[in-house]
């Protein structure tokens, strides 16, 4: 590490991870990228399968479109500040999302990133609730059990994460979990059916128990990150959407993930059957080269909120806006998001092949560009691996030049859409050997 980097320890704080491991091995500082190959400051050259970590690098690193977009409207009208004034980037922009999102989702508040969107969803929902006359005491928010919605305090109040998950004193009054759908294993050790009549059971439930009015809205993400892309049973949205619709409750979706083609769809929800009233957007809609988000909701909603009292600084920034257009631009011209759906399947279909009769390898699911291997000590009962398994499998593809993402029991895959038939075996067969080297070492059945 060279002097500056050492030097640039002493000012700098890492999010999620422990000041020990900071101090021991210092952060993974990433010089310089192309297409899907990014270098460190140890010169290592490394395949990135996870979007720049957070998911976000959907056309990845060097794209001179998406530069040239951002340096244009920089010269031209960089910022133009919050509430009534506006930019014709940010115009442009909502037009667009208009037209992209599924259903009758027709007006947009934008923001600086998804926990911004989380918060700006809620607000929303509260807002049309009081206003509108149909709720005028309504504050609470139902999420569930594992669900990740954000780090500022009314998207972590509605977050079951642990890896972020504060002190539960820190947290805005109202908010309540119920049990989120697994595939592989669930804490009842029940079929995958009967868990998921659970779920929805639980959902009724607690909207009773919370009291229907004072209830604004219930959010979910249409495929749930934890422990790697849990997909739902085809119908247990369609009996989210039933029990909002009884029950008066804004169903908000968040798509921060999965939006912007990840999944093999412009949005995850167009594979739900179902319409939100909010749909949360972040990540991949700048292709990680400008931080923004987005939430966009119905005439219905927008319409019955006199005043929405609510500004984020940055919100609409016309460099992010000329930015998120310009992916939108290159992933339609360039017929990304079909592409994603097509080879996706071919490449999970691969990876089972590869990989399902490794030791430890339980089940290996996702959609798209997002894919998830899930561990297991015994593929029998599907128990719990050791943890510590999963990061040394994540390590090992690292030193085998592939960077994928540890998490929970599981192993997380989510390359740019960009990425190549080559690029995709090349992390299978890393995968394989990094699986077949480290599993061993753990008690396994």
């Amino acid at each position: 590490m060279t002097k500056n980097m050492t030097h640039g320890l002493d000012h700098s704080i890492f999010p999620l991870v422990p000041l020990k491991e900071i101090q021991e091995s210092g952060p993974n500082v990433l010089m310089s990228g192309d297409g899907l190959n990014v270098t460190d400051h140890r010169g290592n050259t490394l395949l990135d399968m996870m979007s720049i970590t957070t998911r976000s690098g959907s056309l990845g690193y060097g794209n001179k479109e998406v530069a040239q977009a951002m340096y244009d409207q920089a010269l031209s009208m960089p910022y133009s500040g919050a509430g009534k004034n506006y930019n014709q980037a940010a115009i442009d922009l909502a037009d667009k999302l208009a037209e992209i999102t599924p259903g009758t989702l027709n007006k947009v508040a934008f923001t600086s990133g998804g926990s911004e969107a989380t918060e700006t969803a809620i607000k929303l929902a509260k807002h049309y609730q009081v206003q509108s006359g149909k709720k005028p005491a309504a504050y609470k928010v139902i999420s569930r059990w594992s669900a990740y919605h954000g780090a500022s305090l009314g998207a972590l109040s509605c977050t079951d994460w642990l890896s972020v998950r504060d002190d539960p004193a820190v947290r805005v009054p109202g908010h309540s979990f119920v049990a989120n759908p697994m595939c592989y294993r669930n804490p009842y050790d029940l079929d995958e059916k009967t868990y998921t009549e659970i779920c929805i059971k639980h959902l009724e439930r607690q909207i009773l128990l919370e009291d229907p009015q004072l209830i604004a809205a219930f959010i979910g993400e249409p495929f749930q990150q934890a422990n790697g892309v849990q997909i739902p049973m085809p119908h247990y949205w369609k009996e989210v959407r039933k029990l909002c619709d009884k029950y008066g409750i804004v169903l908000i979706i968040d798509e921060v993930i999965t939006g912007f083609g990840r999944t093999g769809t412009w949005f995850a929800t167009e594979q739900l059957g179902i319409q939100p009233d909010i749909l949360n957007m972040a990540k991949s809609m700048s292709g990680g080269y400008a931080p923004i988000g987005a939430v966009i909701t119905t005439d219905e909603i927008a319409n019955n909120i006199d005043h929405f009292r609510h500004v984020h600084t940055y919100s609409g920034h016309a460099v992010c806006c000329a930015a998120a257009l310009k992916v939108i631009e290159i992933k339609k011209r360039e017929g990304l998001v079909e592409r994603s759906a097509a080879l996706g399947e071919e490449w999970q279909a691969d990876m089972k092949t590869q990989l399902l009769d490794l030791p430890g390898v339980g089940d290996i699911r996702g959609r798209g560009f997002w894919q998830a291997i899930d561990f297991t000590s015994d593929k029998a009962t599907h128990a719990k691996p050791d943890l510590q398994m999963v990061v040394d499998i994540e390590r090992h593809c690292r030193e085998l030049g592939v960077i994928v993402g540890p998490i929970g029991t599981a192993i997380e895959l989510a390359p740019g859409l960009i990425a190549t038939a080559e690029q995709l075996q090349q992390c299978t067969s890393a995968l394989a050997q990094a699986i077949s080297e480290v599993a061993p070492r753990y008690s396994l059945n």
